[in-house]
C-alpha cells in the first residue's frame, strides 16, 4: 500500500489564490493516478489540507479505485473553527474511505504525530511549502529524510513536479 500512497502537507494560508493552487493540485493528483497511485492521505486541517481532500474526492468521481484516507490529529480538531469550515470538514469525512484519529484529544505535538503517520505510510508527498519553518516545513523535511518523493506546488519554492521529471 505504501508504494501507491501519497500524503499532503501545506500551509493553512497560501500566498497564491486557491483556484490556482487547486488547479495545480488536480493536475499532480491525476499524474500520480496515472503512475498507479490509488491512496491519498490527508490531514484534514484548514487551507491546503481541505483543498487536497476536495481534489481527491473529485478524482474519485472519475475513478472508483481511488481512496481518500483522513488522518486527523484529534477528535476535537474543529473546536474553534467557523461553522462553514466545520460543514465542509464533515462533508469530507462522510465521503472519505477511512478516518484515522492519531489522538483522541488535542495536545502539544498531536499534529506532528499525525504528520509523521502520514509520511510513514506514503511514498510521495505533495506539499505547499513556501518557507523554512513551521509544521509544513517539519513534515516535508521528515518526508525527505524518509526518502519520499516531494512535489512542491508553491510558486518559487521547489519546482519538483512530476511533469518536470518528464512524466506527462
Amino acid at each position: 500500500m505504501k508504494n501507491k500512497t501519497c500524503c499532503f502537507s501545506g500551509h493553512r494560508k497560501m500566498s497564491e489564490e486557491k483556484p490556482k493552487v487547486y488547479k495545480k493540485l488536480n493536475k499532480q493528483i491525476n499524474i500520480l493516478i496515472n503512475e498507479g497511485y490509488d491512496t491519498f492521505i490527508c490531514g484534514g486541517a484548514l487551507g491546503f489540507d481541505t483543498l487536497c481532500a476536495l481534489a481527491v474526492l473529485k478524482a474519485k468521481d472519475n475513478n472508483e479505485c481511488i481512496k481518500l484516507v483522513l488522518a486527523l490529529s484529534c477528535e476535537n480538531q474543529t473546536k474553534s473553527w467557523k461553522q462553514n469550515d466545520i460543514d465542509i470538514y464533515n462533508s469530507i469525512i462522510e465521503k472519505s474511505d477511512k478516518v484515522i484519529y492519531t489522538s483522541s484529544q488535542y495536545y502539544n505535538g498531536c499534529m506532528h504525530r499525525r504528520n509523521r503517520f502520514m509520511v510513514d505510510n506514503s511514498s510521495c508527498c505533495i506539499c505547499y511549502l513556501n518557507g523554512s519553518y513551521g509544521g509544513t516545513a517539519y513534515t516535508v523535511k521528515y518526508a525527505d529524510s524518509q526518502g519520499l518523493r516531494i512535489i512542491n506546488l508553491a510558486e518559487h519554492y521547489g519546482t519538483d513536479t512530476a511533469e518536470e521529471e518528464g512524466i506527462k
